[in-house]
């Protein structure tokens, strides 16, 4: 047994104290180079040909790169190229698109490499883009190609749900030349096709990666992007770190008046990314996701509507309190927009207008504004957004809070004072305590002309599950835009696109379908807008949605964190911050 002396007590304690500098060292080390993102629910999936909700986005599209971005810095959003050397070559009225594709593009090291080296080729996008076409994959993305590309449905129909003829079969407008050539050939004129290549759908994958995760790309990452995945532990965070390998890349040297007034062009033309870490949290409370940040556990995070009035004064500024935690906020337009969703196939809300008509009727949206967003959302009078080409500021919605002509609506309805009615379930997104609160918020305001709601909770990833299979009643629904164009928020109320597509409502009008082949098409012209207005006013008169606002956020931002610009339009945003005083 060892005799502790007093010698052999202080050299343990000067070792101890060594090694907690160190420690401290390390830590502080680690701290000053490492972003804290904040993530308000569970990842649903890493596999981008599915990835399809803000959440797991905001990991994805770190790691996965697309053709083309749109710039950091710039309003109204203008597309740039990423993978691509240039923007397209269009040619054939619009029809053909030639792609020339940046060499020497390396992936994040991956098992399905076997120890090589694998660099980008013009082949990775066909594969990917058949991925979303294949019927095992049950893509939310394939309808941004459905019936555009040449031979698309036909490879999609052939091929089925056998892996070895989705290897062997071609697309027929779809071709590389070479390795960093690619070419895409439509049945018709898509304006859209540069906005559907800058989403996370059409990332290049390896084909033996594929082969190698038996097409099971839900837990894994392998992409070109700035950061690759270090850990997932799910429920709990994700460690992303920087890719050594990344291509050659800089910070954007212009921007708008915004930019340039947030003074977010200091670092113009240095080499991206600048954080060696990225660990994004997982919490679900709001509450506890607010005191994480003022902890300094988070270096950014939307101002939680419990906390706003003693964080925000009257002006909208930071309250004087707050000045000392070393933050300071700032508010943020969205391309998002919300609406409480009807489906359409329902036994009992979708063979009823009046019904629905009476339910939105009942809603108090002012009321729900001041609850949930403290005013600082606007309410919504389109089915557009703010923001995108044929927005009209002069439409309105065609109901208004009134008890009155809801009851009325109810009793047209059939269901006098909510009676003969059965419960009506109302699917939360989610099991937070902000979600369940909605959900109180709903259920109240219709208790009021005697229709009852029963509350049924999910996780985000269950709630998905069920929008995707048409089996929500009633629900909260929004949609933040892929792209800057009516085409992209019109595309949820087609036929075509009934779940497993993004038209969870199943709203189908064959008029309305019609009309929708046609905008598709259109550039931006005055006969593009009133084609739009039609389409929405067979929306509103029909109404699959009772519409409620438009999003605008306040965020909460430690002074350390630099270059930040939040947009729901663009998630790729790590590669472009920097932490400093």
């Amino acid at each position: 047994m060892m005799k502790w002396t007093r010698t052999t007590s202080f050299k343990i304690t000067l070792t101890t104290l060594v090694l907690l500098v160190v420690s401290c060292t390390r830590d502080k080390s680690l701290k000053d180079s490492t972003i804290n993102f904040p993530l308000s629910g569970q990842i649903s999936t890493l596999d981008p040909a599915n990835s399809y909700d803000s959440v797991s986005a905001s990991v994805v599209y770190q790691g996965y790169e697309q053709l083309f971005e749109y710039h950091y810095l710039q309003r109204p959003y203008r597309l740039i190229p990423l993978l691509a050397k240039s923007m397209p070559k269009v040619e054939n009225n619009g029809k053909k698109y030639i792609i020339q594709i940046k060499e020497g593009i390396q992936y994040h090291d991956d098992a399905s490499f076997k120890g090589k080296k694998r660099f980008v080729k013009a082949q990775d996008f066909i594969t990917q883009i058949k991925r979303l076409a294949f019927k095992s994959t049950n893509s939310n993305g394939w309808w941004l190609f459905d019936g555009r590309i040449k031979g698309i449905n036909k490879f999609r129909e052939v091929v089925g749900n056998d892996f070895e003829k989705f290897k062997s079969t071609n697309i027929e407008g779809i071709t590389a030349p070479n390795d960093h050539t690619l070419i895409i050939e439509l049945s018709e004129p898509y304006p859209q096709m540069v906005n559907a290549l800058a989403m996370s759908f059409t990332s290049p994958l390896p084909l033996e990666s594929v082969e190698y995760y038996k097409h099971n790309l839900n837990s894994v990452m392998i992409g070109t992007g700035a950061y690759k995945l270090d850990q997932w532990t799910r429920g709990s965070k994700v460690i992303l770190s920087k890719f050594e390998n990344y291509h050659k890349a800089f910070y954007p040297g212009n921007g708008d008046r915004v930019s340039h007034a947030r003074k977010l062009v200091a670092d113009a033309g240095k080499k991206i990314p600048f954080v060696d870490k990225v660990i994004f949290h997982i919490n679900k409370e709001a509450q506890t996701r607010w005191l994480q940040f003022l902890s300094g556990n988070l270096d950014f995070l939307r101002v939680p509507k419990d906390n706003f009035s003693t964080v925000i004064n009257e002006s909208g500024k930071l309250k004087n309190e707050f000045k000392d935690k070393n933050i300071h906020v700032e508010v943020f337009s969205t391309l998002t927009f919300w609406w409480i969703g009807f489906n359409m196939k329902d036994a009992i809300l979708g063979q009823n207008l009046n019904l629905r008509k009476a339910i939105a009727h009942a809603i108090d949206v002012r009321k729900y504004i001041q609850t949930f967003t403290n005013n600082v959302g606007l309410k919504a009078n389109s089915i557009f957004p703010p923001g995108i080409p044929g927005y009209d500021p002069t439409v309105d919605v065609p109901f208004e809070y009134n008890i009155e002509k809801a009851k009325e609506y109810l009793a047209k309805a059939g269901y006098p004072n909510g009676k003969g009615l059965p419960t009506l379930t109302y699917d939360t997104r989610g099991s937070s305590t902000t979600q369940r609160q909605r959900a109180e918020f709903f259920k109240n305001q219709l208790l009021k002309i005697g229709v009852n709601l029963k509350t049924q909770l999910n996780t985000f990833p269950s709630y998905l599950k069920k929008a995707r299979e048409g089996k929500l009643q009633l629900w909260l629904d929004g949609w933040s835009l892929d792209y800057p164009d009516a085409e992209n928020v019109l595309q949820l109320l087609t036929t075509k696109n009934i779940a497993p597509g993004p038209n969870a409502s199943s709203y189908s009008n064959p008029e309305f379908d019609k009309m929708f082949e046609e905008v598709k098409k259109m550039a931006n012209t005055n006969e593009k807008f009133l084609l739009m207005k039609r389409m929405e006013n067979i929306v509103q008169r029909e109404m699959p949605w009772a519409l409620l606002l438009y999003e605008r956020d306040y965020y909460a931002i430690s002074n350390r964190l630099k270059n930040f610009r939040y947009s729901d339009l663009m998630s790729n945003k790590v590669k472009y911050l920097r932490l400093g005083k």
